[in-house]
């Protein structure tokens, strides 16, 4: 009888321990960060175009690395093993 009550009772284990969890908030937020620094390059006249504050080097190159490095930050944090297994 203990047997299936022990087989019915839905399963509370995750698929990553709590750690793995943590650094992929940190992924989430650094993905955040670099898409925040792609915000912007707006002109107060539509019929003014400056292209020197939408190619910025901030948007066209450092925001890209900082989303790139995110996803990969967040892939590691998938395949990290805990320290205890």
């Amino acid at each position: 009888m203990a047997q299936k009550r022990e087989i019915n009772q839905p399963s509370t284990d995750f698929a990553l321990p709590r750690e793995n969890y943590k650094y992929l908030l940190i992924g989430f937020l650094i993905i955040i960060i670099g898409f925040a620094l792609m915000i912007g390059g707006r002109s107060e006249d539509p019929n003014i175009f400056n292209g020197d504050e939408i190619f910025s080097f901030r948007r066209i190159t450092l925001a890209p690395i900082i989303v790139l490095a995110g996803f990969a930050f967040e892939i590691w944090a998938i395949m990290r093993k805990p320290k205890g297994e």
